[in-house]
């Protein structure tokens, strides 16, 4: 299975506009972090998790030119107001599978509402089949990919990670519920929100995030949703051994 980080930084991204901090002024390509999303590839599937604000020019950088399905963990603006982006890839190959919790089916609903209820005619659309997935419910995508969705806490809201066999991607947090936690044990690879080094309010901070790696034990963690607090090059080097921070095109295989 092979990762590819699209975006890997907070709902302002990096270099935040405006700021003059040691990180947005760094000439550090590993500083420089769209907004958060990943692709996932294997047995012949390309699937997309989240369609960031950023998606045209990640889909771009990265070369994206089809995509089986698209995963929804939540419907905030940076996650996906980027869904009209999807455009070319239906012109080319028609209409594809997007899953998403009932919550955010509801918001999607609500804010794309030119897609799903259309009452015009002319202008591309995009071509959406649409799928809800359910907490602890697993399904297969294709003959190899089995995909679990696991309810995690982001605040309040509850937020949709996404175990794809052995390898997790869970973002946007604050909690865990114990169940979920169980689904994310014996893992290859997990990716993991942690938006700063000091602690917040709906998103894990370093401490935090370092604790549930420390529970779950998977054999490698890359940690993203990174805001400017986070230098990396200075926070590298205080990571166990085998937790890493994500940065933009980072490619890994599971």
């Amino acid at each position: 299975m092979k990762i590819t980080f699209l975006g890997t930084g907070t709902s302002t991204g990096v270099p935040s506009i405006g700021c003059e901090c040691e990180t947005c002024l760094s000439d550090n390509p590993r500083d420089k972090r769209l907004r958060v999303s990943i692709l996932v590839e294997h047995a012949g599937k390309k699937i997309l998790v989240d369609t960031s604000i950023d998606f045209r020019q990640q889909a771009l950088r990265a070369k994206i030119s089809y995509l089986d399905a698209v995963f929804i963990t939540h419907c905030h603006v940076d996650h996906v107001f980027g869904l009209d982006d999807i455009r070319p890839l239906n012109f080319r190959y028609g209409a594809m599978g997007i899953y998403a919790n009932e919550i955010a089916w509801t918001d999607l609903k609500r804010i794309f509402q030119y897609i799903f209820k259309p009452t015009h005619i002319g202008g591309g659309l995009p071509q959406l089949i649409p799928h809800t997935v359910a907490h602890n419910a697993p399904f297969m995508l294709g003959s190899e990919i089995e995909v679990t969705p696991l309810e995690v806490i982001h605040g309040k809201l509850p937020v949709i990670a996404y175990r794809f066999n052995d390898f997790a991607y869970a973002t946007d947090l604050k909690t865990i519920p114990a169940d979920s936690l169980d689904g994310l044990r014996e893992l290859e690879v997990l990716v993991l929100d942690c938006v700063r080094l000091k602690p917040h309010s709906t998103h894990l901070c370093l401490e935090e995030a370092l604790a549930i790696v420390e529970d779950l034990k998977p054999k490698k963690t890359f940690l993203t949703h990174l805001n400017h607090d986070i230098l990396h090059e200075r926070e590298s080097k205080i990571l166990p051994e085998n937790v890493r921070l994500a940065y933009d095109e980072l490619v890994i295989e599971v």
